[in-house]
Parts: structure tokens; C-alpha cells; sequence
């Protein structure tokens, strides 16, 4: 009986120190200061997209936005 008592708790301590150190480990990895990368858009998504061709002209006409010029 007391050979099963202390098996059992020094498996419970093992689970509480891996448990423990698993947490501490993942807390450090979360923590790491990494150096940020720059996105560079290149000219393609530099280049104006908008064009108020007549529909954009008619949505702004119907929906009463004040003129564009």
C-alpha cells in the first residue's frame, strides 16, 4: 500500500513539473523579440487604380454624394 502511495505521487509531481516546464518553454518561445520584415509593394501595387468611369459617376449621382470634379 504505501509502495502504490508513492508511485502515485511522484508520478503526480512528474505531470506537475512537465506541465509546469512545458508552460515556461512555450511562455519563452511567445517572448523571443524577432526582427520585423518590411513589406515592400513593389510598383504594381503602387500604380492609381481609381478611374471614375459614368457608373461610379451614377452610384455617386443616386446615392446623393456631393459631385466629384
Amino acid at each position: 500500500m504505501q509502495d502504490e502511495k508513492q508511485t502515485a505521487l511522484s508520478r503526480r509531481n512528474f505531470l506537475r513539473a512537465f506541465g509546469g516546464a512545458s508552460t515556461a518553454a512555450a511562455a519563452t518561445v511567445a517572448l523571443t523579440p524577432t526582427e520585423a520584415l518590411a513589406y515592400d509593394p513593389g510598383t504594381e501595387e503602387m500604380r492609381a487604380r481609381y478611374k471614375e468611369t459614368e457608373h461610379i459617376k451614377a452610384f455617386y449621382r443616386v446615392n446623393r454624394y456631393p459631385e466629384h470634379k
